[in-house]
Parts: C-alpha cells; structure tokens; sequence
C-alpha cells in the first residue's frame, strides 16, 4: 500500500469533518466525513485516479449519503411516553371541569389548575360542567359535559 498525498488528504478532510460534526453536532458533516472517508479508502484502492475523478466521487458521494440520512434517520425521533409534554393547551383536550364564568354570548371562562382559560362553546351557566373538545389558540372550545 503506498501513501500518496491525496490519500492523506482525503483521510485529513475525513477527520476533519468528523471533528466538525463534534464540535457543533447536527448529523449533517457526519455524512460528508462518510463520503471523504469512503473516496479515502478508493484513492487507497485506485492510486492512479485523477484529482477530478476525486472530487467528482466526493459530490457524489456526499449527495448519496445525505439522502440516505434524510431518508432513513431524519423523520425518526425519539418516541416519547408524554407527546403533549410543552403543548400545554393540547393536553387539556378530554378534560371535564366547571365553569368558572358562564357562557354568554359565546365566551366564557373556567379555571384549570392554578390558570384561566377563556373558552368559546354554548350557553351555560356558571358552575356547569363542560369538557374541552378542542383548542383554538389560547382559547378552549367547550361543549356541555354528559
């Protein structure tokens, strides 16, 4: 095996770009460190390719192993047991609490926990029990508990 110095290079651009993707990790130089790794390991196999065989490999290469991440292992993210976690309104959706303030003209207003919650629904009367149905903003569409 002989080292030419397109091979160190390629294996320098490799490390690089390795480096780069620890330093501010987003999957992104991951890839095209694979793709300058892997024309590393065909200027090892081919010693005599040409520096523009090279490049072109690199974008090629670079292109396949990028799609092959949007594909693959961009749309899948962690599953989590708590979905509704930081979309706090949305979890409210199901819940059967009372009116705090009656609906009247279509607005009205009930207390969750420690917050109030405007809402939109029917005609009811304070202290009636209603279940939000779904949210709309900062606002919660309610309709008569049964």
């Amino acid at each position: 095996m002989q080292w030419s110095w397109e091979s160190v290079a390629w294996a320098a651009v490799a490390l690089l770009l390795f480096a780069a993707e620890a330093l501010a990790p987003g999957a992104f130089m991951l890839w095209l460190g694979f793709a300058a790794a892997a024309v590393f390991a065909l200027v090892l196999l081919f010693p005599g390719l040409s520096i523009l065989a090279q490049v072109a490999a690199f974008v090629a290469l670079s292109f396949v192993s990028i799609q092959v991440y949007r594909t693959w292992f961009r749309g899948r993210g962690r599953q989590t047991d708590r979905p509704l976690l930081n979309r706090r309104a949305e979890a409210l959706v199901g819940r059967v609490v009372p009116l705090e303030r009656a609906i009247v003209d279509g607005r009205g207003r009930v207390q969750i926990a420690d917050a109030y919650w405007d809402v939109t629904g029917p005609e009811l009367p304070a202290g009636a029990a209603v279940r939000v149905v779904a949210v709309e903003g900062m606002v919660l569409r309610v309709e008569a508990a049964r």
